[in-house]
Parts: C-alpha cells; structure tokens; sequence
C-alpha cells in the first residue's frame, strides 16, 4: 500500500482523510498544515502520494505543488479542491497534478483515486 503525506490546514480535514487511508490499509507518513511545511516534509519523508489543498495559509497548494514537482518529476500530489474552483484545478494539471479530490470526502472516491495514482 501506499506511503502517504496529507497536507491541509483543517485538523478535521487530515483526520478524516488519515481515516480513510489507514481504514483501507495506507500509511500516513506525516501531515503538513501549510504549503511551506509539506515541501519540507515531503524531502524529508518522500512519500509515494501527497495530498493537498489549494487554499492554505502561508504558501497555497499550488504553490507547493510548484515546488514538490520541480524538486521531484516524478512526485504524485493528488490536489484536494472546494467546490468553485475549476481555475485553480487547470493550474494544478499544468503545474502537474496527477488528480483532483474534492470536499466534502467521499470515502469510496479516495480509495480509487489512491488506485488509479498508484
């Protein structure tokens, strides 16, 4: 299964995604708050999948993306959107996201998501 990063700034956010992933046999190797801690985080700790929202305080999602892909081609950042934020979801794929999920979670779309990246 897979080595897995989560990175949003809501706690209920990252709880119930670990939840998710840990109740489908995933390991959650860190969580990141903002998008400068998951670029940190992610040399240090280089997982197989990260997760990510756009909006966060600090560095935003795409921001961090940005630099998780120049620091590693072959990084898979699955990016978390909200609703209404189609504009953002094209930069992520320019910026080279592998895919997108959306809140609220749905448990059943995670785990394929997960599948299809892995």
């Amino acid at each position: 299964m897979a080595k897995i990063l989560i990175v949003d700034d809501s706690k209920t956010s990252r709880k119930i995604l670990r939840n998710i992933l840990e109740d489908n046999g995933h390991e959650v190797v860190g969580e990141a708050i903002n998008g400068k801690e998951s670029v940190e985080k992610y040399k240090e700790l280089k997982p197989d999948i990260t997760t990510m929202d756009i909006t966060m305080p600090e560095m935003d999602g795409l921001e961090a993306l940005k630099e998780i892909i120049d620091m590693d081609k072959s990084a898979k950042v699955i990016m978390v959107t909200a609703a209404g934020q189609k504009t953002k979801m094209v930069d992520a794929v320019k910026y080279g996201a592998v895919e997108f999920l959306t809140k609220p979670f749905e448990a059943e779309q995670i785990i394929d998501i997960i599948k299809q990246v892995i």
